[in-house]
């Protein structure tokens, strides 16, 4: 029992093979075009706008629609045609798996009941850490801004697991760190398996492939999206009050029995899923 997609969750249980999976999961590309892509097939906007809009995603946390009005790109008029359309044509991956044939609409209601039941244990309606966490709000929101930066920045779908506290940093491919001082005093991880390191790395190198990358430069990827994550994360505890100075970011390869807590510190692990049963971890090394 874990965190799972709709499709896994089919797979796992037998009632759909992995090709049809896949065959749902390509119409659903063909079918449903993300904001930007809309707005252009909707001739709104250009390529250009939305690689500049993407860009000034990094260091601002707004949505794409809001930023593109904000930069003058789109007008609320144009947004709100653009997400309607969104909306209308949107092809839900139990609806793709009908349309090619692997379940029936009577079957998918059941198999969608199922699978709701199956994660009701692992869902939650935001993010809840465990009590007596000190400043509560400022890490419910690093874990916010990170989610927010995982859809934004490296395109990728993710469930978020709940939150747990843990006494050893789990094994993993890679991590890459930021200390936080200041008003609050951490370290920001975020693990990733060799597969998520080069997803991280083609959507910061705007790259489709990046097998001829040396592993210095995956590595610098990963370091650049903690950075990105952090800087924003520094920027909005400046709203709230909080001084956060961040340090550049490093890389660890943990051992593989993982590494211990420090004494005096507590450790907040926040499973990230993604496709396919791959996740990350966002795991927050706060200081008493």
């Amino acid at each position: 029992m874990a965190v799972k997609f709709f499709g896994q969750f089919l797979v796992e249980q037998g009632l759909v093979s992995r090709d049809a999976l896949i065959s749902a999961i390509d119409l659903q590309d063909q079918k449903n075009l993300k904001l930007g892509e809309m707005a252009v097939s909707m001739g709104y906007i250009t390529q250009v706008d939305i690689e500049r809009a993407h860009n000034a995603q990094m260091s601002k946390d707004m949505k794409l629609g809001d930023l593109l009005v904000e930069m003058g790109f789109l007008t609320l008029t144009q947004l709100d045609d653009v997400i309607t359309r969104q909306k209308n044509t949107h092809l839900y991956i139990g609806e793709a798996l009908v349309q090619v044939g692997a379940l029936t609409g009577e079957s998918l209601q059941q198999h969608l009941a199922d699978f709701k039941a199956d994660q009701a244990q692992y869902i939650s309606d935001g993010i809840e850490l465990p009590v007596n966490i000190a400043n509560s709000k400022i890490w419910e929101m690093t874990a916010d801004l990170t989610y927010k930066m995982i859809t934004r920045v490296l395109d990728l779908q993710f469930r978020p697991g709940k939150c747990v506290t843990v006494e050893m940093l789990p094994p993993s491919f890679m991590m890459a760190a930021m200390d936080f001082s200041g008003d609050v005093e951490a370290r920001y991880l975020i693990s990733v398996s060799e597969g998520l390191q080069k997803s991280v790395a083609k959507a910061i190198l705007h790259e489709e492939s990046v097998e001829a990358e040396s592993v210095e430069v995956l590595e610098d990827t990963v370091m650049e999206f903690v950075n990105v994550v952090c800087g924003n994360v520094a920027a909005k505890a400046s709203q709230m009050g909080v001084i956060m100075n961040i340090d550049p970011p490093v890389t660890i390869h943990p051992p593989t029995g993982g590494l211990p807590v420090p004494a005096g510190h507590t450790a907040l692990c926040f499973p990230i899923h993604i496709g396919d049963g791959d996740r990350m971890e966002l795991i927050l090394l706060i200081k008493n």
